[in-house]
Formats: structure tokens, C-alpha cells, sequence
């Protein structure tokens, strides 16, 4: 039974070590126990640092910080487990409260998706992403990307063997989010200003339907037997469920709170659970999957973004940006279990087995 916590505890504390190599560029793993190198470990990307950190589950201390590029946001794994892709962008940070027409102009020479190598603890590339990459999602044979490309409102399908951008796709202003379904059969990019989804079918590569969300669409995820899928909308505060055999909205689930912004979306392995962050709202929901009704919830921390979830479905990681911080979660009791201070800004959380 999830029960509901508003408060950390006072056990909670803040984790940081640092061990990364002389050059500090990359990480060695040797000096590793067997147990710490084949516990799953969390990467998280620092938006304001340009780097990556990485947790180890058993200890929860940073294993190593590595430096990757301008504004690293969005993070996924290659099927093999081998490569970590990262969305790099130099569109410079402009977040609640700033005015754009004061921002410098964007470095274009710092927008691409980097290539972290696993076993090397490094990046060892940098490919091409197209105009102000955000989020990305890759094919589950491995040899195709798709990317929300956020300052020119397309969709990049890149080929990641040669580098070669093999088309982009119209996909409504200020894309973001950007989810491939379990069976990898179509792809959905949502639109900020549109308040719209895009599916790409991933056999013709190209824009098969879009429908309409909640205001300014963040994330869309998928149920594991590819039934459902799920939107946050950070503007209406709300999720929208949507059956995926017809990419049509059956059901919104509406959070309460004045400050509730939902944003990042990790599904439980099982299927039965959704966990939402909630930006200002500061907490993470959790929604059940037979009612789509709200079952728990945690204060985590200062504006939550990214949040995945362990192999085992037991722990679940946020990254609070303004707070600097990622929060450990028990996943069946919502009880915050410690707090680990990593880089500026932490953006997105990936769990790699």
C-alpha cells in the first residue's frame, strides 16, 4: 500500500564523491567491487555544468562527474547497454523569469548528441543532432535515432552508423518529448506551443497522425505491453492516457495543486504504476494504471524533472534542478531515502542495468 509523505526525515542525508581519473575526463571502474560493477547505475545529466554524473546503487555516492558538453538534457542507452546517447545544445538557458530578448545568441557549434562509452567511462563522440536537440529516443535494433530538434520545431531521424540525418519531420513549435513504444513500431514527439503529439511510424518514418494534450506537453511514455501511453502536460496539470492502437486520448487524470506542474514520467515495470514529477509542485505522484486514479505522493525536492525507476521497480531517482540534487525514492512506500548532491542543474535520469 503507497502511503502519502510530505516530509523527508531527519536521517536524509547529501552524498558526494568524486573519483573520476587524473585527466578528469573519464571513469575507472577497476578499483570497483564485483558488486559495485554489476549493480545498476544511475546517470544523470547536469544542465547547468555541462557534465554527467554517475551513482552507484549500492552506495548511492557519485562514482565520477564527466564532462560532456553545453546544456546536456536528454539521455537514453543503446540497446546493447554498450553507449549512452546525451542531447547537447549551446541555445543558451531560458528558463521561468528570463527575458529572451536579453540571452545571448546560440552557439551552434555546441549542438549535437554525444556518445558516452560505458565500459570506457567517457565520450568518445559527438554526432550530429540537428538545431537544439532536447530529447531522444533510439530504435530498438540500434541504428536509428529520433530526436526533438526544439528551436525550429522538427524532428530529426538520424542514421547513427555514418552520422547522416536520413530526414526531418515537421512535428509542431517547440518539440520536447520524445517516446518510442516497447515493440518499437511508432515513435510520439510532443509539441510545447501546439499542445499536440506527433506519431512517427518507424517502418515509413513519417508523421502518421497528431493529436491534441494538455497545454505544454513534456514527456511521453509508454505502458510495457505498448497498450498505452502517457503525456504529461505541464500547463493544465495534467496526464493524458491514450490508446495507442487508435493514438487516440481516452482518459485525463488531473493533479491537484496550485503549483503542479507535471513533467517527468517513469512507468513501473510491471505496468501498474506511473510516477510523475511535478516541477514547482515539487513532488512526485504516483498514479495507478487500472483506475488512472492518484495513489501516493512525496515531496522530493526543488522542482523535479527527470525521474526513472530500477530494473526491479523498488527505487525510483529524481533529478531536482534548482536543488542540485537527485532524490533516492522507495518506490512502494514513497519515502525519501537520501539525497545526493550532483552537478548544476540536473535535467535527465537514466537507470542502467
Amino acid at each position: 500500500m503507497i502511503r502519502f509523505a510530505s516530509e523527508f526525515g531527519a536521517s536524509l542525508f547529501f552524498v558526494a564523491l568524486i573519483s573520476c581519473s587524473p585527466g578528469g575526463d573519464t571513469f575507472d571502474a577497476e578499483s570497483q567491487s564485483h558488486a559495485e560493477k554489476t549493480a545498476p547505475r544511475v546517470y544523470v545529466t547536469n544542465e547547468a555544468s555541462g557534465d554527467l554524473s554517475i551513482i552507484d546503487t549500492i552506495s548511492h555516492q557519485v562514482l565520477a562527474t564527466v564532462p560532456l558538453g553545453k546544456r546536456p538534457r536528454g539521455i537514453r542507452v543503446s540497446p546493447d547497454h554498450e553507449k549512452i546517447y546525451v542531447a547537447l545544445s549551446g541555445s543558451p538557458f531560458a528558463g521561468p523569469g528570463i527575458d529572451r530578448e536579453t540571452l545571448p545568441p546560440a552557439d551552434k557549434s555546441a549542438d549535437g548528441i554525444g556518445i558516452f562509452d560505458v565500459a570506457q567511462g567517457k565520450l568518445i563522440k559527438v554526432l550530429n543532432g540537428g538545431s537544439d536537440p532536447e530529447q531522444l529516443a533510439v530504435s530498438l535494433d540500434g541504428t536509428k535515432m529520433y530526436i526533438a530538434n526544439e528551436d525550429v520545431g522538427l524532428a530529426s531521424i538520424l542514421k547513427i552508423s555514418d552520422n547522416q540525418v536520413l530526414r526531418t519531420l515537421p512535428v509542431g513549435d517547440e518539440p520536447e518529448g520524445v517516446g518510442i513504444s516497447p515493440d518499437g513500431s511508432f515513435v510520439y514527439v510532443t509539441s510545447e506551443d501546439d499542445a499536440m503529439v506527433s506519431v512517427i511510424d518507424t517502418a515509413t518514418d513519417s508523421v502518421i497522425k497528431t493529436f491534441k494534450v494538455g497545454l505544454r506537453p513534456r514527456t511521453a511514455a509508454f505502458s510495457p505491453d505498448a497498450s498505452r501511453a502517457y503525456v504529461s502536460s505541464e500547463r493544465s496539470g495534467t496526464v493524458s492516457v491514450v490508446d495507442t492502437s487508435k493514438h487516440e486520448v481516452i482518459h485525463t487524470i488531473q493533479l491537484t495543486g496550485e503549483t503542479v506542474r507535471p513533467m517527468g514520467i517513469a512507468v513501473a515495470p510491471d505496468g501498474s504504476t506511473i510516477y510523475v514529477t511535478t516541477g514547482r509542485g515539487r513532488h512526485v505522484v504516483a498514479i495507478s494504471t487500472d483506475t488512472n486514479e492518484v495513489i501516493g505522493s512525496v515531496q522530493v525536492g526543488v522542482r523535479p524533472w527527470g525521474i526513472a525507476i530500477t530494473p526491479d521497480g523498488k527505487t525510483l531517482y529524481t533529478a531536482n534542478g534548482p536543488g542540485n540534487d537527485v532524490s533516492v525514492v522507495d518506490a512502494a512506500t514513497l519515502e525519501v531515502k537520501r539525497r545526493i548532491e550532483v552537478g548544476q542543474r540536473p535535467w535527465g535520469v537514466l537507470v542502467l542495468p
